[in-house]
């Protein structure tokens, strides 16, 4: 029997954001975007771009493929996550399907081991599946909260997991960053660069080394995934040995199945009668696309037109560490974000301090498109940080406040993250597209803050109360 408040069950419930959160981190932000643009990218010896097209009978560049497969992705979890939130909520063998989308999820990271540009689209097929591996697992994970925690400790647990979350991501990122900084303390650089200068007597021995090194920085990126996929595996282990499977008792019958569907459908109606509610889902559609397109594409943008400067002030491509770097400041920006943001809800409400975070937004979005080389794109990065941390956090939040007096807020919150994730799918789907019609990867930069703009206009219609309307 499970017992709610149970020290041990909550320390191993919250370790599963320990495990999944290297997905979020190196897959998603920080390595295969960039590791995904330089395989898939021929430039020359100053950075510039020659090739980057996969499909060139369609017009079809990397970055925009890479777009669709996370839209894809999405789609499929947009389409199955109401399913999903009806077994959640009332069935037995949650663990079975939480171990199941876990597992897919971290067998596709693996798999990523061995993308390269012959093994094109089964790399997107993995980028996609894994997408649908973290979001499907979370959905069963989350359903254990209000099992485990009761409702007065469901803030400091749920705040426990992601601390653990954030702590082992970043630690994991580090060790992959140190086999990308120095392949020499993982690999036999010498012995690699000693074979170069056998074979090219033209060779310097500084120039071998160079050569060796960056050699060896696609294995140590394709390492990492596989690290991430063992990670996750690994460490989910111990949610799976202290989480238990039954909790309500129910089975998983085809009412069970179509109750989340349903569910949906009612929600849905009753929205119609409300106007705040209504207006805030809207807004949140809108500014919401534009964080996860911003969270997605950021690294394949910056490792498409961002420029560094070499030692004779010449321009020089943007390399793989500074590109993780770069995600490193967001994610530590972001906590203080998170906090600053709170702060700013009390003093100014959570309408006025989301219109804030929004309009932060439309002008970071203004700058990304300006903006060439890579210390103007630090600071921009924190920008991004300082703001994402923020509306993420208010966003669900605020949409908590406006529910009606109902006990039926998980339907409400499953509506929600379908939102979300169609959300997702909009806007990395029109990032791709504006991209193979424009050519110009900036024009997407504008699109995005298209979806900020709109976001914010509809925060400005939303009623300070609830208004009842009449079903029409």
């Amino acid at each position: 029997m499970l017992k709610k408040g149970d020290k041990g069950t909550i320390r191993a419930w919250a370790m599963y954001d320990w495990a999944n959160s290297a997905y979020s981190l190196t897959i998603t932000s920080a390595i295969f975007p960039g590791f995904f643009e330089a395989v898939t990218t021929e430039k020359d010896t100053s950075g510039k771009i020659i090739r980057d097209f996969v499909q060139e009978d369609y017009g079809l560049t990397n970055t925009s493929l890479y777009s669709y497969a996370i839209a894809a992705g999405f789609l499929l979890v947009a389409i199955i996550s109401p399913l999903l939130s009806g077994i959640a909520d009332v069935a037995d063998s949650r663990k079975r399907f939480m171990q199941f989308f876990c597992y897919v999820g971290a067998i596709s990271c693996a798999g990523l081991y061995f993308f390269d540009y012959d093994q094109l689209w089964s790399g997107m097929l993995f980028t996609s599946l894994a997408c649908v591996g973290f979001s499907g697992s979370i959905i069963f994970y989350n359903s254990y909260l209000p099992a485990i925690a009761e409702p007065e400790d469901q803030d400091r647990v749920s705040a426990l997991g992601f601390s653990l979350g954030y702590i082992g991501s970043v630690l994991l990122l580090l060790w992959n960053l140190s086999m990308i900084v120095a392949p020499e303390l993982y690999f036999d650089v010498d012995g690699k660069a000693a074979l170069l200068m056998a074979g090219d007597s033209s060779l310097t021995l500084e120039s071998a080394l160079d050569t060796a090194k960056s050699s060896f920085n696609g294995t140590a990126c394709q390492i990492s995934f596989l690290s991430v996929g063992i990670w996750w595996a690994l460490f989910s282990q111990i949610t799976f040995a202290k989480l238990p499977n039954k909790i309500y008792g129910a089975k998983v019958t085809k009412d069970v199945v179509l109750s989340g569907y349903r569910e949906i459908r009612k929600v849905y109606q009753e929205l119609k009668k409300t106007d705040r509610l209504k207006k805030y889902l809207i807004a949140f559609f809108f500014f919401n696309t534009g964080v996860q397109t911003v969270m997605y594409m950021a690294a394949n943008f910056a490792a498409k037109e961002i420029k560094s400067v070499g030692p004779n002030g010449e321009d020089v491509a943007f390399q793989m560490e500074n590109l993780i770097l770069t995600i490193l400041i967001i994610q530590l920006v972001g906590i203080v974000g998170a906090y600053l943001f709170s702060w700013l809800s009390k003093k100014l409400g959570n309408l006025r301090a989301l219109m804030l975070a929004v309009v932060a937004w439309i002008l970071l979005c203004i700058g990304a498109y300006f903006v060439v080389y890579e210390f103007t794109f630090y600071a921009l990065a924190a920008g991004v940080g300082m703001v994402m941390g923020g509306v993420q956090s208010l966003s669900r939040s605020t949409y908590s406040k406006f529910l009606p007096d109902t006990k039926d807020e998980a339907s409400y919150f499953s509506f929600f993250n379908v939102c979300y994730y169609i959300g997702t799918v909009v806007g990395t789907f029109g990032f791709g597209y504006v991209l193979d019609v424009t050519g110009n990867i900036r024009m997407s930069i504008l699109l995005v803050s298209v979806f900020f703009v709109i976001g914010f206009w509809m925060l400005l219609n939303v009623p300070k109360e609830e208004r009842v309307l009449e079903r029409t």
